[in-house]
This record gives structure tokens, sequence and C-alpha cells, in this order.
């Protein structure tokens, strides 16, 4: 009883708190609706800047959202996912939560009248998905054929890959048709060894021309105040059967980009489908997979370095299996890196990866430890998180950013109506 009467108490204050801060201009609700009060858990670490998501609770599906922290009253501005398989409400907890810490918040039925505009802005030029945040440039996804540099080796033509990929003071950090490997493009996920049909393929060097990696279509894309995000479907092609191109795979991007400041961070999702009844095997080999091409620069003048959650470096990394890798180097007067964080979920976590000695490229290599298959009606799903920041690397910002990743806050609802 005791208990229960307190749980009131508690309810109460935190309406009052919500009711306290919309009269004193804070925040504004119309049309207030049901309400779910839950509470987050920070964990074993502090976070700060962490993305946070969570299904929408079902007594507030197809409505319109608010959230509110309740100790204070203040609105945070939240998004609704619906690219995955349940609709998610995606925010950012900005101010800090001690380790161990935990605080609540309350998810309203009805529309705030504070505008939330969109911070994070997909634009589709025709031949791009161009992304910036706050109106700094990210990323730029080629849903059109790239054209190689020199014609007469059109079999490097490309699309469905980003290129380029911004830091967040305006500096470019990858490259594209680099003569010393014009088949390596910005992030882009190729298998280098493939068994298809009893043939041998090859989606990684195009030169090879026995097989090719494309864009097939936008599915969709959308801008907001948490994130903005597109879905894409890329074509794993073979081109080695006598009867003409067949796909092998269909492959969907689902791509993420946060609003942050002085920092950039996005996750790329990739679900792989065979597009035929047959399977695909990507045979034993120790590269190929989700890849990152560095600047020019760092090739020409053998700048680069990376650095791994184990410690390790472009002598001594290669083939190792961290759950984070930075690669970075000097760039326009200054430094510059990008991390990629491999999610806990991912086959053979931790992956092996192909840390190249003497060109700023890395890739998360899972077929270098065994051959696997990729079989009808089984998506092969693979989750990547990216953060590209100015400045030297810091191991504990990288690690920090994994754990966010890997072992996100914890999201407990305390009562619902």
């Amino acid at each position: 009883m005791r208990k229960t009467v307190l749980n009131r108490k508690q309810h109460l204050l935190s309406c009052f708190a919500i009711v306290v801060a919309a009269l004193m201009g804070n925040l504004a609700v119309s049309q207030a609706g049901p309400a779910v009060l839950f509470e987050v858990k920070a964990g074993q670490q502090a976070r700060q800047n962490c993305v946070i998501s969570m299904p929408v609770p079902k007594l507030l599906e197809r409505q319109n959202l608010s959230l509110f922290r309740v100790d204070n009253g203040t609105e945070i501005p939240i998004q609704i996912d619906t690219a995955g398989d349940q609709r998610e409400i995606v925010w950012i907890l900005r101010e800090g939560l001690p380790e161990g810490a935990t605080r609540q918040y309350r998810l309203m039925a009805g529309e705030s009248f504070a505008k939330q505009p969109d911070r994070v802005v997909v634009a589709d030029d025709g031949k791009h998905l161009n992304v910036k945040v706050d109106g700094k440039p990210v990323l730029t996804y080629n849903h059109a054929l790239v054209a190689a540099p020199k014609r007469d080796e059109a079999y490097y033509d490309k699309s469905g890959y980003i290129h380029p990929l911004y830091t967040p003071s305006g500096k470019v950090i990858t490259d594209d048709f680099n003569p010393d490997h014009a088949h390596q493009h910005g992030i882009m996920l190729s298998w280098r060894k493939i068994l298809f049909e009893g043939r041998e393929n090859n989606g990684w060097d195009q030169k090879s021309q026995l097989g090719k990696v494309e864009h097939n279509q936008v599915n969709s894309f959308t801008s907001g105040p948490v994130f903005g995000s597109f879905t894409a479907t890329i074509d794993h092609v073979d081109l080695t059967k006598k009867t003409g191109p067949v796909t092998m795979l269909k492959e969907t991007w689902r791509v993420r980009v946060f609003a942050l400041e002085n920092q950039f961070l996005f996750d790329i999702n990739s679900i792989q489908n065979c597009a035929t009844d047959q399977p695909v095997t990507i045979d034993k080999i120790h590269y190929g997979g989700m890849t990152v091409r560095g600047h020019a620069d760092w090739h020409e003048h053998h700048t680069y370095d990376f650095l791994t959650s184990e410690g390790k470096n472009k002598e001594n990394g290669n083939q190792s299996q961290p759950q984070w890798v930075e690669l970075y180097g000097p760039l326009a007067g200054g430094m510059a890196g990008v991390t990629v964080l491999s999610h806990p979920g991912n086959f053979r976590f931790p992956q092996p990866v192909r840390l190249h000695p003497t060109m700023p490229y890395f890739c998360f290599a899972v077929a270098a430890s065994d051959a696997f298959a990729i079989e009808p009606g089984k998506p092969y799903v693979s989750r990547y998180r990216f953060y590209v920041h100015d400045g030297k690397p810091n191991a504990k910002v990288d690690q920090s950013l994994w754990e966010d990743y890997a072992h996100p806050p914890e999201v407990k609802i305390v009562s619902e109506p």
C-alpha cells in the first residue's frame, strides 16, 4: 500500500513538473493524450551525446508523440524510424548521465507547439543523395553511375557507394578511383572471391569483369530533427554466365545520420538476400567486405596510420580482430580520422580486419577466417557505425562510442495508464 501511494505521488509530481514547465514557456503541448513513464539507465559508463532508441509502445502506436524529461519538464526532440521491422523512437541523450545513474522521461501522445527543425537534411539531386547536418556536408551516396576518369577503363564505372565523406570542418576524407587501386571507392561493400552456380565471381576488382556491384534503386529517404536516413537497393551481379548478367545478391543499405555537433556519426546496416534460389558462397580470402578508402594524400605521402581497439596499427594490426578501427592522418593542415565500429551482433564478431600496410584502406574481412554461404531465405546482416572527426585520434573516445553502440543505455517502462 505504501509503495502504491509513493508511486502515485511520483506520478503527480512528474505531471506537475511538466505543467509548470509548460506554463513557464519551456514547452507547450497540444491535445495531450495517454502517456508512458520510462527510465534510462546509464549502465557501466557515463553517457553523453548518446543515440537511444526504443520501440513505440503499443499504447501510443500511430499517434503523434512528444518526449519530456520528468525532472525539469524539458522537451526532447524525437523522431520515429519506420525503416526496420518495427517503429522506433530515436533521440539523442545530449545532457550527461553519470555512470550508474538513471533519468526518467515521459512519452506523451500529442504534438508539441515547439518547432523541431530538420537538422539533418537528405536531398536527391538526381544523381546523388547528399546528406547535411546543420548545413554542413556529411556524405554523398552515389546512385547514378560515376564514370571512371580513363574512358578506356570504363569497367571501373561505379555506383552504389559513399564518396565523398567529409569531416565536420568540411575536409574530404575518402578517395575515389585512385590510380593505385581504381576499384576502391570511398565506403563500399564488395566480396572478392565468390562462388555462384559453380562459377568463380569477383565483385571487388572491377577490372576482372567477372562481376560488379551497382545501385539498383533508392527506396526512401527522409530528413529530420534527430536523424536523416535513406534506404537503397544494391545489386551484386554475376557477369560470367554465358546467357548474360544475373543478379546474385540483393542488398539493402539502411543509412542513418545523426544530428550531432563537432562530430559526424552515422550507421550503415546492410541486409543481403539471395536474388535466386541458389546460394552464394564467399570463399576464404584475406580481404573484402565493408571497406573504407582514405584520402589520396595519405597514400601519396604515406602519412596515414590505423588505431584499433587493441591498440594496434598498420605495422601489427593486419588480420587482428578488433571491435573498431580508426584510419587517420594529416589532412589540409590538421589531423582527421574516420572510425568504423563493428556491432557485436555481426557474423563472426569480432571480425578479422585487413589493414593495408602501404595503402590507406581497410575492411572488415569476415571471409579471412573461412568461407561461408549466404543461403536463400536467410539474410546476411551486418551493422557498422561510423564516427568522423577533426583532430587527433583518441582511443578513449572511440571505445566509449563503441560501448554506446554495442551496449546502449537500458530503457525500461516504469508505468503505463
